[in-house]
C-alpha cells in the first residue's frame, strides 16, 4: 500500500498558522485512525493528535485549545487535516502522519515521509 502524502509544512512566526495536510492512499481500506506525531532534533517521536474513523480526538497537552484534527467529509478522500494556530518556537519539529487500517484483519501503520515546521520567535 503506498505512503501518505503530507503537505502544508513550511516556516511562520509565532502566533502564526499553518495548515498540515495528510491523503492516504485510495487503495488503502478500512481505516481505523490518522494522526501526526512530531520529533524535534534530539527528541523522541511524539504523539500530536489523533482521529478516529468514527471522529473521535485526541491532543497532547501541549496543543490543546491550539490545535484542530478533521478529516475530510469525503471519507473516498482519505484525507486528515492538521489546523495549527497560535504557533509557538516549541511547536518547531518534524511533523510525521500516519493512517491505521486493517490489513487482511492486521492491523498496519503506514507513515508519511514528514513534513518540516519552523516557528520562529
Amino acid at each position: 500500500q503506498g505512503q501518505p502524502v503530507e503537505s502544508g509544512g513550511g516556516l511562520v512566526q509565532a502566533g502564526g498558522s499553518l495548515r498540515l495536510s495528510c491523503a492516504a492512499s485510495r487503495t488503502v481500506f478500512g481505516i481505523s485512525a490518522m494522526g501526526w506525531y512530531r520529533q524535534a532534533p534530539g527528541s523522541q517521536r511524539d504523539l500530536v493528535a489523533t482521529i478516529t474513523s468514527g471522529g473521535k480526538t485526541n491532543y497532547a497537552d501541549s496543543v490543546k485549545g491550539r490545535f484542530t484534527i478533521s478529516i475530510s467529509r469525503d471519507i473516498a478522500e482519505n484525507t486528515a487535516y492538521l489546523q495549527m494556530n497560535s504557533l509557538k518556537p516549541e511547536d518547531t519539529a518534524v511533523y510525521y502522519c500516519y493512517v491505521n487500517y486493517m490489513r487482511t484483519g492486521l492491523p498496519v501503520t503506514l507513515w508519511g515521509q514528514g513534513t518540516q515546521v519552523t516557528v520562529s520567535s
